[in-house]
């Protein structure tokens, strides 16, 4: 079994995928500083610092043997990183650039970077493939492509084996509850969309109804969280039986509106979701779903949770009772 560095731990995906790592028969050590992350959250022993830390990393690697780095660490907020770009370059670039050469001084060549849709920036074409141009329109976007080129050129001359996924819209919670969204500020739809059914906070607000699509409202893809903590364990197999590593998409494949998220929420838990509209986001696409088929390719990767009531039924357990996060 391997033993794994988890950076970014105490996150979302990164507890979840942690909890499976350690479920699998891994050993698991986080690395988590705590800004946006909840100790609770913590699968297996965790070491609060910075990323950023060249220091602390160098003391962590030489304090045990590590076979690989599932690293997740990163400010996300497309609208924060806007107003404050230097933040997200400097803790998403610089922080995974720090990590790189820790783990090259220390002979650890595996990693599977946490990467986003975003990097695509507004699609040409959809459903969006691997191959589809990088135009990000965020700060937050721009910083994981210019990590995903980094990791390819790297890649490339034999310096580390890599894979990157690109995650669409992450949702869902363990079916135990145990671990769920705790994001503040929260930004996601669905459990926004749960929050105000259990009259939690005031209506959302649907932003836009005049996209180019079906019903007005934006399309997103939506993918469970324990999809995704699959996906990070076949990758970093597949990099740790010898493969070199690739960019992968993570998505169902599907699109789902806003209004059919809030159709969802409504049959899940018995009750409507206060809303009024609102205008557009800046920065929106009217639509974003993926093509999965490498993933499903290479890593023999397909997602179980396919319907969106079944998501949005683990978010609604999580959402009443969550364990961590609230307050």
């Amino acid at each position: 079994m391997a033993q794994v560095l988890v950076v970014g731990g105490a996150g979302y995906i990164g507890s979840v995928t942690a909890r499976a790592l350690l479920g699998a028969g891994h050993g698991v050590v986080n690395l988590d500083d705590l800004s946006s992350g909840h100790a609770a959250a913590v699968q297996g022993e965790l070491i609060v610092g910075d990323v950023r830390d060249r220091a602390l990393l160098a003391r962590i690697f030489a304090s045990r043997s590590f076979d690989a780095v599932l690293h997740f660490a990163a400010k996300s907020l497309v609208g924060e990183s806007v107003s404050r770009p230097i933040r997200y370059f400097d803790n998403n670039v610089a922080g995974t650039l720090t990590l790189l050469a820790a783990m090259e001084e220390a002979g650890v060549g595996s990693l599977v970077f946490s990467s986003t849709c975003a990097i695509y920036g507004d699609p040409l074409r959809l459903p969006l493939d691997e191959d589809h141009p990088h135009q990000p329109i965020s700060p937050y976007g721009e910083s994981k492509a210019i990590i995903e080129a980094v990791l390819a050129t790297c890649r490339a001359q034999g310096a580390i084996r890599a894979t990157t996924l690109r995650y669409f819209n992450a949702a869902g919670a363990t079916e135990d509850g145990l671990n769920g969204e705790a994001h503040d500020p929260e930004t996601h739809l669905i459990p926004l969309c749960l929050a105000a059914a259990y009259g939690q906070r005031p209506p959302i607000t649907v932003m836009g109804t005049d996209y180019p699509t079906p019903d007005g409202t934006c399309i997103r893809d939506y993918v469970h969280v324990l999809d995704l903590a699959d996906a990070h364990l076949r990758a970093m197999d597949r990099l740790l039986a010898g493969a070199p590593g690739a960019a992968y998409n993570l998505g169902t494949g599907r699109g789902h509106s806003v209004r059919e998220v809030l159709a969802s929420v409504e049959r899940v838990v018995g009750q409507p979701v206060p809303c009024i509209e609102g205008p557009r986001r800046a920065g929106d696409p009217p639509a974003l779903y993926a093509v999965a088929a490498k993933a499903n390719r290479d890593l023999g990767w397909v997602p179980r949770y396919l319907q969106l009531d079944e998501i949005i039924r683990t978010t609604a357990g999580w959402a009443r009772a969550p364990r961590y996060g609230r307050g």
